[in-house]
């Protein structure tokens, strides 16, 4: 009996369900045509089909496109103030006609820099952190007469666009800072709203009392304005030196040497250990460089407020180029020397006379 009910329900079901025979859909698109109406030509739905995928994109990439100094720092020629500048001098053109500063781009122009024209890349690259741990003697600036070695020098190449320094450190400072190829990242994590932690670790020579570390605190007048310290903890010490550890939410030029120093203690030794969510990783040699894995780039992002590119993947799910996390500087091939080159070439053949 209760073979025969379901039997009924089918054939009731099959009933109600209409088959849509007399019925063609789109391949791109939801629209459905009936057999019955007159079809438009193979010419005509293909040009209607264009029509639609345009505007679609159109769509997607918004009515206003996007400013034109970011697209030229993202593709590596110059910063976004330096772009700026070079707009309000008139040296850069969009189709041949001067910009001006607020003009947005969607990808279809030609921008010319004093009448040569520039690479421009559209599309975001995958982005890139590097955790470089800086050393004493470094600048980090690209171009300086007086010093010759600055972080650039030994970091890797990029294909497209160029890296950007989130942050300085002073000549005599050491220790962590971040570079990455994405522009929006590195203004969000330098921003004074963002209220990145920054944390040092500090030698001071001489004894500093408790009512010191009570004033780091609440504040001291520096030539720019007031400053404080968030955290003041003491990590202990030898003989005259003494370790601190100490976090702020701000990156002034020497601003952490300026308060010590106003309260007549003399630091030794300063070297930033944490920005944000990123560590020193322990280990790392100075003057190396170590690429964030995924997962850390991920918690980097979040932490401003962006989203990560989703990297490709194939049909496993496994991701295509995936970024492996790479130590120091680039390795060379290794030549093989001549003796054991001929010697595995003698193998091979006595191989194939057998």
């Amino acid at each position: 009996m209760q073979i025969k009910k379901n039997s009924a329900l089918l054939k009731l079901n099959l009933k109600k369900t209409p088959i849509m025979t007399n019925h063609y859909k789109s391949p791109k698109s939801d629209r459905i045509f009936k057999k019955d109406e007159d079809l438009p030509s193979k010419e005509e739905f293909l040009e209607v089909e264009e029509r639609e995928e345009s505007e679609r994109e159109v769509r997607e990439l918004g009515p206003e496109g996007e400013k034109l100094q970011k697209v030229i720092a993202r593709s590596g020629h110059a910063s976004r103030r330096e772009t700026e500048r070079l707009i309000a001098q008139g040296r850069i053109k969009i189709d041949r006609e001067t910009a001006k500063l607020g003009d947005r781009v969607v990808g279809s122009e030609r921008i010319f820099l004093d009448d040569k024209e520039l690479f421009i890349a559209w599309e975001k690259p995958r982005q890139r952190v590097l955790v470089y741990h800086k050393p004493p003697g470094e600048i980090c600036s690209r171009n300086d007469p007086e010093h010759s070695k600055t972080i650039f020098d030994d970091l890797p190449s990029l294909k497209v666009g160029r890296w950007i320094s989130v942050g300085r450190l002073d000549i005599n400072t050491s220790g962590l800072i971040l570079l990455t190829n994405d522009g929006e990242l590195a203004n969000l994590l330098m921003h004074p709203s963002s209220e990145i932690v920054r944390e040092y670790a500090v030698r001071v020579l001489g004894d500093v009392t408790d009512d010191d570390v009570k004033q780091l605190k609440e504040g001291v007048t520096l030539d720019d304005g007031m400053a404080h310290f968030d955290k003041v903890s003491y990590q202990g010490g030898q003989g005259a030196n003494h370790w601190y550890h100490v976090t702020l939410k701000e990156g002034r030029n020497r601003e952490v040497r300026r308060m010590w120093e106003s309260l007549g203690i003399t630091v030794s030794r300063l070297q930033r250990v944490r920005y944000g969510c990123v560590q020193l990783p322990r280990g790392q040699k100075v003057g190396r460089w170590e690429d964030l894995d995924e997962k850390q780039m991920m918690e980097l992002y979040e932490s401003v407020g962006l989203h990560i590119n989703k990297p490709d993947m194939d049909h496993r799910g496994r991701i295509v180029n995936p970024l492996k996390t790479q130590r120091g500087k680039q390795k060379k091939r290794l030549v093989m020397p001549d003796n054991r080159r001929k010697s595995q070439k003698k193998k091979k053949a006595q191989s194939r006379r057998r």
